[in-house]
């Protein structure tokens, strides 16, 4: 929404927004009609800032949002300082009240395998992409940084890649994943398989039509076929 989702939301929720965990990221700026990534603590902080004053309170999680965005051109050592600094800007903020607890979202988050570590701040939150959109090299990687990390909860996102309307979810039929008449349709068989690519706690989900998000709250409910992902990790490392 150009940076405005925060007063959006704010003007939206009223006084109900207090009643709600909220969870913002910041890491992207505007850049005329555009945006440009950033991890320069000086920004970041001021992010922040901005979050907590539209919003009208601190949110109660934060994300540096694909910080690898920012690494691509740097060396190992380059990534992992610059990546401290970053955190670091997300942990005082912590530590100040200006957010909850912070966390890292990464889209592609092999630049970041070989820097994580106990060197580095730890997260409160990891939030990577789920689900079988996701390649094998992603999964790997992600599972090589939630080990490094040792964040407190991992979190899963963009399970239908923006939409469940894309081509792939009418030629491709995810209820083989789940255990047998369950009744799952497609969408909440390809939502509750995602809770295991990889194994993560939580699924974030974005959509405006309420008769969508039951529809994946319902899916909580049907039991996945350990099994059957466990064969197709075999399948898609190959």
């Amino acid at each position: 929404m150009g940076f405005r989702s925060h007063k959006v939301l704010a003007e939206v929720a009223g006084d109900l927004l207090p009643e709600f965990t909220v969870s913002t990221k910041v890491g992207y700026f505007a850049a005329g009609n555009a945006s440009e990534h950033s991890l320069a603590p000086g920004r970041l902080h001021a992010a922040l800032e901005d979050a907590a004053s539209d919003l009208g309170r601190e949110p109660d999680l934060v994300f540096l949002h694909n910080p690898e965005h920012s690494l691509a051109r740097d060396s190992p050592t380059q990534r992992q300082s610059r990546l401290e600094a970053a955190c670091s800007v997300l942990v005082d903020a912590t530590a100040s009240g200006l957010c909850g607890s912070w966390g890292i979202s990464s889209w592609d988050p092999r630049l970041l395998a070989d820097i994580v570590g106990p060197q580095l701040p730890q997260p409160h939150v990891l939030m990577v992409r789920a689900g079988f959109l996701v390649g094998s090299e992603i999964l790997d990687a992600i599972e090589t940084v939630a080990a490094g990390w040792r964040a407190s909860a991992l979190w899963g996102m963009s399970v239908f890649g923006g939409s469940t309307s894309e081509p792939i979810w009418e030629r491709f039929d995810p209820q083989v994943f789940m255990q047998v008449a369950q009744g799952s349709s497609p969408v909440q068989a390809a939502f509750r398989a995602a809770f295991h690519l990889p194994e993560v706690e939580a699924v974030v989900a974005g959509t405006n039509q309420d008769t969508h998000l039951g529809e994946l709250v319902a899916s909580l409910g049907h039991e996945v076929n350990r099994a059957a992902v466990a064969e197709y990790r075999q399948l898609l490392s190959r």
